[in-house]
C-alpha cells in the first residue's frame, strides 16, 4: 500500500534538513528513493515534540495500517513528525536516522532493515540527546526496544495450524503445508522458526511442501500461484505476517474459484482488518491470525503510549530496555470484538 507524500509547512531550516534527507518528492527530478510525510501539527495545547520515524516498508499492509493510525494520533496531540520508510535498504535509512539528527528531534523510532547497521547512527543521536525507540529489535544504542519474542509469536501462529491439521488430516491423509517468510529479516527469520516448531503439534500427520518468501501481498500471491502449480494439493498455509497472508488468499480464492474447501486454512500473524474481515466472512481461506495489541488502532495507541512514557523521561535499564509486547489470537470466535475498532 503506497503512501503519499504529505509536505506541510515547517520552518525552514527543519524543512530543508528533514525532508530532502527523507527523500520527500519536490518535482520530477527529486529522489524518489523513500516516500516522506511530514506533519507540522504543534499547537499551544502543552509540550510538542519533534518525532522522526523510519520505518522498513510501508508497502507492507500492516505498517501502512498501523502508522495510519499512529498519523491520526499525533495529530490529535499537536505533535511535528516526519514518517519516512526505507525500502528495506540500510543505507537510506541510515541516511534518514542521519537527517532527523541534523533536524533537531526529540525523538527517533526505528523500525530496522538491518539493525546491526544503524548501531552507529543510533549512537549519535543518543550522544545529541535525542531518544530512541527501535521497534521489533533488542538494539544496543537505543533508549528502549519494544519487542516482540519472534520464536514464540511463530509458534503461537502455528498452533491453530497444527489443530485444523489434526482435525482435518491424518497419518494416511498428510497435510501439505506450505510455509511463506522472509529470511533477510533476522527477527522474520525466528517468527519462521517458531512456525516450524510449533507445526509439530501436528507430527505425523503434515509434510513441508515449499518454503517460500512473501513479505508483501503481490509477491505473496505470484509465489503461493507458483507453489500451487507444481503441489496442487497444498492446502496450509502458514505465514508470518499479513501481506503473505492476503495474497494467499487471494491464489486460493482464485484456484479454487471463490469456494474454499474446509480442509484449506491460512494462519497468520498481524491482523490487519483485512485480515480479519476475511476471518469474519467465513467463505475465505484466511482462518486464524495473531495479533500484538489486536487491531492497527490498538497497536497504534500502545506505540503512542510508549512515546509518552520515553519522552516524559522514564527509565528504561538492564532487561527494562526490552519491553515485550502481547499475543492475541484473533479467529471466527472472537474477530467481531477486534473488528469494532474500525466501525
Amino acid at each position: 500500500m503506497k503512501k503519499r507524500i504529505l509536505a506541510v509547512l515547517m520552518t525552514a531550516a527543519l524543512g530543508l534538513s528533514m525532508l530532502a534527507g527523507c527523500g520527500a518528492k519536490e518535482d520530477a527530478k527529486s529522489d524518489t528513493s523513500s516516500d516522506a510525510k511530514t506533519e507540522d501539527t504543534a499547537d499551544d495545547k502543552g509540550d510538542s515534540f519533534k518525532i522522526g520515524i523510519s520505518i522498513q516498508s510501508l508497502e507492507n499492509d500492516y505498517w501502512a495500517g498501523v502508522f495510519g493510525e499512529v498519523e491520526k494520533m499525533l495529530k490529535e496531540k499537536g505533535w511535528e513528525y516526519t514518517l519516512v520508510d526505507c525500502k528495506d535498504n540500510s543505507a537510506e535509512q541510515i541516511s534518514q536516522l542521519e537527517n532527523f539528527i541534523t533536524g533537531g528531534v526529540d525523538m527517533i523510532m526505528v523500525h530496522p532493515s538491518d539493525p546491526a547497521a544503524i548501531e552507529d547512527v543510533c549512537k549519535e543521536a543518543l550522544d545529541a540527546g535525542i531518544k530512541v525507540m527501535c521497534w521489533d529489535d533488542k538494539m544496543e544504542n537505543t533508549t528502549v526496544n519494544w519487542v516482540l519474542d519472534n520464536t514464540e509469536l511463530g509458534k503461537t501462529i502455528a498452533t491453530p495450524a497444527a489443530d485444523f491439521i489434526n482435525e482435518h488430516y491424518s497419518e494416511d491423509n498428510k497435510a501439505e503445508v506450505c510455509v511463506i517468510g522472509y529470511p533477510q529479516t533476522p527477527i522474520l527469520l525466528e517468527r519462521e522458526n517458531g512456525i516450524l516448531e510449533g507445526l509439530k503439534g501436528a507430527e505425523g500427520k503434515y509434510e513441508v511442501v515449499a518454503s517460500i518468501e512473501g513479505l508483501e501481498a503481490n509477491d505473496a500471491q505470484t509465489n503461493v500461484e507458483t507453489v500451487l502449480q507444481a503441489h496442487p494439493n497444498c492446502k496450509v498455509f502458514v505465514t508470518i505476517g499479513a501481506g503473505s497472508d492476503i495474497g494467499a488468499n487471494q491464489a486460493l480464492l482464485t484456484k479454487y474459484n471463490n469456494e474454499i474447501p474446509e480442509d484449506c486454512g491460512i494462519f497468520s500473524g498481524d491482523a490487519t482488518e483485512q485480515q480479519m474481515r476475511a476471518i469474519k466472512s467465513g467463505v475465505e481461506a484466511s482462518n486464524t491470525t495473531v495479533g500484538f495489541e489486536g487491531s492497527n488502532s490498538r497497536t497504534a495507541a500502545a506505540c503512542v503510549e510508549m512515546y509518552d512514557r520515553v519522552l516524559s523521561g522514564e527509565k528504561f535499564e538492564g532487561e527494562d530496555r526490552n519491553v515485550y509486547r502481547p499475543f492475541i489470537v484473533i479467529n471466527a470466535d472472537n474477530v467481531d470484538e477486534y473488528l469494532a475498532d474500525y466501525e
